[in-house]
């Protein structure tokens, strides 16, 4: 009958360590079952479960990996499985896969433990844990410091919602974000991300910055919060503030433009975008005019927001077209899908403001990015910690792949 041996070396990372281990195996014709290996701060963790075929004796191949190691300063252990344990492990990989991510600025061994005690309480296994945030300087964290980790579960969820729920309660108490994703294969073919441009792409609300220029700054910020409060829907209301705006010098929209001030990370995570081939998008309550502006400066393929009407250099006070609320932003993204030739499963939305929930509701990954508090209890994900870069950790892609 055949042996199965999990093999766990460990000891000072140098080149040449696997290879060594792995040829020795290879002279006894071994079936490696399972592998697995991890550097920490230079230190090589790596196991091997491996097969010894009934024909051949496992005393000679220990020896050699026992007297091999001892060389290399290595440390070594041997441990048999039954046959009945490795078809329990086997009928284990069948289980659910699942993904959480943790961001913040800085994470404590506080938090690991609180997201272990969960995941431990919804009898979930953890497969594997990896940091994806760059290494943390000694010095401490600044406004600018990432912090992520990504840890890999398995098992099956009877109620994901409460699940959810109870992550994002931990999330709101520990102060930190908390992505939970299910570990399935579009999570890996992501194509279109779809942006909010005020208060998410941008640090402004664009309609605040023309209302000052024209001197209505008071009257618009009041229509918005009877917005806000539910006493006036978002088109009405829209209309009611661009009708102030009436006799504004169209040269105003120009310098508005230039001093936009860009949310952190937009540059990054749109230029890494464009590396991996996503296409991206702008879908705006907003005006064309500051979209199409991002739209050059960033390199965004789409933009889709309002058109500001002017006439003779002047603001008309009006808009032409159907105007972009938050049930045309969800049409605007299904369109986007059905042009591109993907499933909305592999759309990202992102956005701040419940004029946003209907396209994130509908998008594979639907992430609310500093949003208003019904904005982040209705989206699956939300990021508040950290800049609109923090979105490329929910994609399982690393600091060491984009800091170069």
């Amino acid at each position: 009958m055949n042996e199965i041996i999990l093999i766990n070396i460990a000891g000072d990372d140098r080149a040449g360590v696997t290879s060594s281990i792995t040829s020795i195996l290879a002279s006894y014709d071994v079936n490696i079952l399972d592998v697995g290996q991890a550097v920490i701060h230079d230190t090589l963790s790596l196991g091997i479960l491996v097969e010894v075929p009934a024909t051949k004796e496992s005393s000679p191949i220990l020896k050699d990996i026992l007297f091999r190691t001892h060389e290399l300063g290595f440390q070594v252990r041997f441990s048999p499985v039954s046959a009945e344990s490795y078809e329990h492990w086997v009928a284990g990989q069948g289980k659910q896969r699942h993904i959480l991510t943790l961001l913040a600025r800085k994470i404590t061994a506080g938090h690991l433990a609180k997201v272990t005690a969960i995941v431990a309480s919804y009898g979930l296994n953890i497969d594997r844990i990896d940091r994806l945030s760059g290494r943390v300087p000694l010095q401490g964290v600044d406004q600018q410091s990432k912090a992520s980790v990504e840890i890999s579960v398995r098992g099956s969820l009877s109620d994901i919602a409460e699940f959810r729920q109870a992550i994002m309660h931990l999330a709101s108490e520990l102060d930190i974000d908390i992505a939970y994703q299910e570990d399935n294969m579009y999570r890996r073919t992501r194509r279109l991300v779809a942006f909010d441009m005020d208060s998410t792409l941008i640090e402004a609300e664009v309609i605040d910055e023309l209302a000052a220029a024209a001197g209505v700054g008071e009257q618009v910020a009041a229509i918005t919060e009877q917005a806000m409060r539910g006493e006036i829907e978002f088109a009405e209301s829209f209309r009611q503030r661009v009708a102030l705006l009436e006799g504004l010098d169209a040269g105003v929209l120009e310098s508005i433009a230039h001093r936009l001030p860009l949310t952190e990370g937009a540059e990054k995570l749109v230029s890494t975008l464009k590396q991996l081939g996503y296409k991206t998008a702008i879908l705006s309550g907003g005006f064309t005019y500051f979209g199409e502006h991002l739209k050059r400066l960033l390199g965004i393929d789409y933009v889709y927001a309002n058109t500001l009407e002017i006439e003779n250099g002047r603001v008309t006070g009006k808009v032409s077209g159907r105007i972009v609320d938050g049930e045309r932003k969800a049409e605007l993204l299904q369109e986007l899908a059905d042009r591109e030739g993907i499933n909305l499963e592999q759309v990202i939305a992102v956005g701040d403001g419940a004029n946003d929930l209907p396209m994130l509701s509908i998008a594979g990954l639907g992430i609310a990015f500093r949003a208003k508090p019904i904005v982040r209890e209705n989206a699956n994900q939300s990021i508040s910690t950290l800049g609109l870069d923090g979105i490329l950790y929910l994609l399982g892609i690393s600091d060491r792949h984009t800091d170069r």
